[in-house]
């Protein structure tokens, strides 16, 4: 069998899997629906109670209503994250399967072993990518509210110190004027230490650099990741082992140097506040 019978063979064997439809979400949309739903009443609740504070029915339902918005939102965030897990792994399934025929070995101890073996390759591969994904999505969030809150504090100073010339009679108006800056300096200098920016851009390299890898494994694009023009069973299982082993090796490759890279720029930090906390030795 030429390559070409294969790769024309292999497309109708597993159509099935891949077209099989995804996990449902069961009751997660309508409970996001009532989490939104509470939240609008806390809100306009709080309206009400704010206008009429005496009633104190509209002060209950303002508790009640909070108390369900915050039970809400936690389940459906837990919901969620057992629901993208589910999907996650029903990928991973699906792709280890179509991997696995490609073998032709269906029903056969090796091949059952091989799509095992892919299917744990995959799942670290995952993990790991969803790990970067969290630490990128972190970061950047904390590098744009940082930078976000050093340009609020910095523009309102101005408008501030011009409310308290109108003598308005408020104490407190007084001291915004000295607060807001130091607010604004000490968010400036949290965003300096701390490498937030690097930190997100290479997370998001790595997420970028696992994911093309993954889709050259399931694809068969590199050299080593080929086993479509092996035409023999036997020489396509050992070259599929090989393949996978190439993988897991690559992907530790990226991972390690992510790990080193972050450690060295650790250490530079570190020798830095070292020099510059070390008294200066006076030259007789």
């Amino acid at each position: 069998m030429t390559s070409s019978e294969m790769i024309d063979s292999q497309t109708s064997i597993q159509v099935d899997t891949y077209k099989s439809k995804p996990p449902s979400p069961g009751i997660l949309p309508l409970l996001r629906i009532l989490e939104y739903l509470s939240l609008a009443t806390a809100v306009g609740s709080g309206i009400t109670v704010y206008l009429f504070p005496e009633n104190l029915k509209l002060l209950i339902t303002l508790v009640v209503s909070i108390s369900l918005f915050i039970f809400l939102l936690l389940l459906n965030n837990q919901l969620q994250s057992n629901y993208t897990k589910t999907v996650s792994d029903s990928n991973i399934v699906k792709k280890a399967t179509l991997y696995g025929s490609v073998l032709q070995l269906q029903n056969s101890p090796e091949g059952t072993q091989i799509t095992q073996a892919v299917e744990k390759a995959l799942n670290y591969t995952q993990e790991l990518i969803d790990d970067y994904k969290k630490t990128r999505q972190k970061a950047r969030n904390i590098y744009y509210i940082l930078q976000l809150g050093t340009i609020v504090f910095s523009g309102v100073t101005p408008i501030l110190v011009l409310v308290d010339k109108l003598e308005t009679g408020q104490v407190w108006l007084k001291w915004l004027p000295v607060i807001c800056p130091a607010i604004a300096s000490i968010v400036a200098s949290v965003v300096t230490s701390f490498p937030f920016q690097e930190n997100w851009i290479s997370a998001n390299r790595v997420v970028e650099l696992l994911e093309a890898e993954q889709e050259k494994f399931l694809l068969g694009t590199n050299p080593s990741y080929k086993i479509y023009d092996v035409a023999d069973p036997i020489e396509r299982c050992k070259t599929a082992r090989n393949s996978i082993a190439s993988f897991i090796t690559k992907v530790n490759t990226i991972h390690l140097k992510q790990v080193e890279g972050q450690e060295s720029v650790q250490q530079q930090e570190e020798k830095k506040e070292e020099k510059n906390n070390s008294p200066s030795v006076a030259i007789k």
